[in-house]
């Protein structure tokens, strides 16, 4: 999974927003589970990469919900 820039984000559609953040947050939540468990991850930056991508996602999807309110 790419790490997407705010300019991809915004050319996507909402749904592939939605399905993009679904799939985001849970590889961060078993990213997660497998540091819990004593566990070393391959990349220790992902978990950054896909925290700040799911903030970029959201903060998109909120500008659009203003737009259109």
């Amino acid at each position: 999974m790419a790490i997407l820039k705010t300019s991809e984000i915004r050319e996507m559609a909402q749904e592939e927003r939605e399905m993009e953040l679904e799939m985001l947050e849970n590889e961060l939540i078993s990213l997660r589970a497998e540091e819990a468990a004593g566990g070393q991850p391959e990349n220790p930056g992902r978990i950054r990469e896909i925290r700040r991508t799911i903030a970029r996602i959201k903060t998109v999807m909120r500008e659009d919900n203003e737009d259109n309110a």
